[in-house]
């Protein structure tokens, strides 16, 4: 299950139980966000446990949300669904 919070700062995105079925599935999840973010040069904040991955994305030096947090969240999206 996917969802996502959406506010002036922050971009929210909850990913849980399913299709994240065991802990491994969440960690590779993880890293192939990881491997994109650095691509990208923007990090997200990471809550983590067991199954469970919450992404939050903000652009800090801007203050809020940006296109680069769009793109992001795109691709944690697809990536997500490829799981």
């Amino acid at each position: 299950m996917i969802d996502f919070i959406v506010t002036s700062v922050k971009l929210l995105r909850r990913i849980h139980a399913v299709p994240l079925v065991l802990f491994i599935q969440a960690f590779g999840f993880m890293t192939r966000v990881a491997l994109q973010a650095e691509k990208m040069n923007h990090h997200p904040e990471w809550f983590n446990v067991y199954s469970k991955v919450q992404i939050t994305l903000i652009s800090h030096d801007c203050g809020g949300l940006t296109k680069r947090d769009v793109k992001l969240a795109q691709f944690i999206d697809k990536a997500a669904a490829s799981v």
